[in-house]
């Protein structure tokens, strides 16, 4: 049975299911549905625990011993499994689809996994734990969203916020749930179960905002143009050296034209993807880049950055700044507009 993370505490008012498979890559999330199936469980009388993490020495017949204990144990059980990666390989599929096959007695399975990838969904072993048991896929919150999540998690702190305050907190925290909950804990601590005003947000909650390259390149292959402003003013405020920025945009622009020869060649996009290091996690990024970029676009992107590594160099005249900006936009497909005064 598959579930939205908010259905969750109403299913378990139910009763429990044998197996709960929680997957995604929002920690806050993740750990908070995890407790409450703990929870519930331990109310219940499973008061034995064992916990496995996926990694490259786990042995998954681990798990077939830790069910057939049972036998000699009288304690309902908990077998946690937590798999980091997003993937549990063939050993792995084989033993959770012979897992939901056999279910041992007064034992639930509590899996905790990264992000999977579509096909993975649809994959026999999904569908084997799904039949027996619980699934829930945990989605990063953005939008309007993210702002009623701020809004409940105030309330459950006595706390209450004008609109734009809670606009503020969440450009302040940018989609990060661990750092809202810290600050949502900062400010009960400095002002009690209160209503707060913007002007108190403001001065209380942290920029959480880190910005790196690799978060540019990240904007500019999704083609955001105002992401891309503001992290190039970032990464300029927090002294990153602009030879930097240059080399990770053009080997970006590098990397692109090296995929769309492979794919022309006829290599299947699989292949191309995992020889260049492109993960589950980038692939959406560099497909809608690799939709909207033609060859000639990626090569003026080279030309454009051969211009401002001579400019940083003081070999041409010119801002290597409005350069290295017209190289982000013209990935995004975007072109900076000049007009005569």
């Amino acid at each position: 049975m598959r579930l939205k993370a908010e259905q969750l505490s109403a299913a378990l008012q139910k009763g429990l299911a044998p197996v709960y498979f929680l997957s995604g890559d929002e920690p806050l999330q993740l750990g908070e549905l995890a407790d409450a199936i703990r929870k519930t469980a331990r109310l219940a009388g499973y008061n034995a625990r064992e916990i496995f993490s996926v990694d490259t020495h786990f042995s998954w017949n681990q798990l077939a011993l830790s069910a057939d204990s049972m036998s000699i144990f009288s304690d309902k059980k908990i077998i946690e499994l937590r798999v980091p990666s997003g993937t549990v390989g063939t050993e792995g599929a084989k033993a959770l689809t012979a897992y939901c096959e056999r279910l041992p007695q007064d034992t639930l399975l509590l899996i905790s996994i990264g992000k999977l990838a579509s096909a993975t969904l649809k994959s026999r072993w999904v569908e084997s734990l799904d039949k027996v048991g619980v699934v829930i896929q945990v989605w990063a919150l953005e939008g309007q969203e993210l702002l009623q999540w701020l809004q409940q998690r105030l309330q459950q702190r006595g706390l209450h916020a004008e609109p734009d305050g809670i606009k503020l907190l969440a450009s302040r925290v940018e989609g990060n749930l661990l750092a809202a909950d810290q600050e949502i804990t900062k400010l009960y601590v400095l002002y009690g179960a209160v209503k707060l005003t913007t002007v108190q947000i403001f001065d209380t909650v942290a920029d959480s905002s880190r910005y790196d390259v690799f978060k540019l390149m990240d904007c500019v292959l999704s083609a955001n143009a105002n992401r891309i402003i503001k992290v190039l003013s970032a990464l300029r405020a927090e002294g990153i050296a602009t030879p930097v920025v240059l080399w990770a945009l053009t080997r970006e622009a590098r990397s692109l034209i090296t995929i769309k020869l492979a794919l022309a060649s006829g290599q299947s996009k699989d292949t191309v993807f995992r020889n260049n290091q492109i993960w589950d996690k980038r692939k959406p990024l560099v497909d809608k880049a690799l939709a909207r970029l033609n060859l000639t676009q990626l090569n003026t992107i080279l030309v454009l950055s051969a211009k401002a590594d001579r400019q940083i160099k003081g070999q041409q005249a010119g801002d290597a700044g409005e350069t290295l900006l017209a190289v982000c936009l013209e990935f995004a497909s975007l072109q900076i507009v000049r007009t005569n005064a």
